[in-house]
């Protein structure tokens, strides 16, 4: 199976778990990454330009050649470039919502406006900055992982596309469900946290499950996710992202592909990989997983850049990890630290006290 994404590590395990060989082009090659796939390339770009497309493309094909591929598996990396996806879907059988659903979910003004149709609470979104922005936000068209959002006031670049969303308070909460094309099966809630930068104050921090939200609430946030995925005609795994303020859930984006909580609801004896192949293919399982207890994964950044990355004796809790000899700049990921206990209050403070241990190991007991 070949995958596509910034970061395949997750996606790689869960399909090694669910017994395919990955063959994976992503943007960092990470060893974990490396571990589980049975044959990898790394593709340059960046996090915000995401992967070269006349690299990948030519990459995907190498991987592919003198291999029966069931098909091509895509994470992050494309919601900004459906024509990307239609390009490959050209060439493999695409497993994941093909480049017109992608470019209707995330379409910030067609997307408010079936919210709209549907009675969905979002935030107002507007195509210029408003002359009193200090309500609003800046966000990229097709941007992930929040170190794209920006206060509305701040400068940019007339190329840009951008659009401006109402800020609305809340508590980030994410939905990971299943899709096949008419009817959606929700996995599980999972809450969010960032970890701002200088220059990126909404930059993703982390998650952990379950989110604790009130059952009531819940039902209506099922239902509405369900309704946006049957009119997008989703297909796969997803996940819909809100804001909770008190009894009231604010839609704020529908991210149609695997994201970041794989690490949150994936195990060897039920990958979800496998749950997704089957969805795409129109299949939903009676029921959902269950899942027990709580469980927290979260992004360990560099505080300082770090000119050779040290041979660690990892823990087996850590993912996503820097190959050793290599430049980690200020502000880049090191790893991804994973944590399981009684509770998610538990898990999110197992996991950062891992994030501490993590950085005192790669910066030296600075931090």
């Amino acid at each position: 199976m070949l995958i596509a994404a910034l970061s395949g590590r997750a996606l790689a395990v869960s399909a090694r778990w669910a017994g395919y060989a990955p063959l994976v082009a992503d943007l960092f090659g990470d060893a974990d990454m490396r571990a589980a796939a049975s044959h990898s390339t790394l593709i340059p770009g960046h996090l915000a330009s995401g992967l070269e497309e006349a690299v990948l493309m030519h990459s995907l094909t190498r991987l592919a050649a003198s291999r029966q591929c069931e098909g091509l598996v895509y994470g992050s990396g494309f919601e900004d470039r459906p024509q990307s996806l239609a390009r490959i879907a050209g060439l493999w059988p695409l497993l994941g919502n093909g480049a017109d659903v992608v470019s209707r979910a995330k379409d910030p003004f067609a997307f408010a406006k079936l919210c709209d149709e549907l009675g969905v609470a979002h935030p107002a979104v507007r195509a210029e900055r408003a002359s009193n922005a200090s309500g609003w936000l800046r966000k990229r068209i097709g941007g992930a992982g929040g170190a794209h959002i920006r206060p509305a006031s701040e400068t940019y670049e007339s190329s840009e596309r951008v659009y401006f969303q109402r800020r609305v308070r809340g508590r980030a909460v994410s939905l990971l469900f299943l899709a096949n094309g008419k009817d959606a099966l929700p996995l599980g809630f999972s809450a969010q946290w960032s970890c701002p930068s200088g220059g990126a104050p909404a930059r993703y921090g982390g998650a952990c499950r379950p989110a604790g939200i009130a059952s009531r609430l819940k039902r209506k946030m099922c239902v509405d996710t369900n309704n946006l995925a049957q009119r997008l005609e989703l297909r796969g795994l997803n996940s819909a992202d809100f804001l909770i303020d008190g009894e009231k859930a604010w839609m704020i984006e529908i991210n149609p592909r695997p994201g970041a909580t794989l690490d949150l609801f994936d195990s060897p004896s039920a990958p979800l990989f496998a749950l997704h192949v089957d969805a795409c293919r129109g299949v939903l399982p009676e029921q959902a997983p269950r899942f027990l207890g709580g469980a927290a994964a979260a992004i360990v950044y560099a505080t300082r850049s770090i000119a050779m990355m040290p041979q660690l004796d990892w823990p087996e809790w850590c993912a996503d990890r820097q190959s050793a000899g290599s430049r980690v700049e200020a502000g880049a990921p090191i790893c991804t630290v994973r944590a399981k206990a009684s509770s998610a209050v538990r898990a999110r403070t197992l996991a950062e006290a891992r994030i501490i241990a993590v950085l005192a190991m790669a910066q030296g007991r600075r931090g």
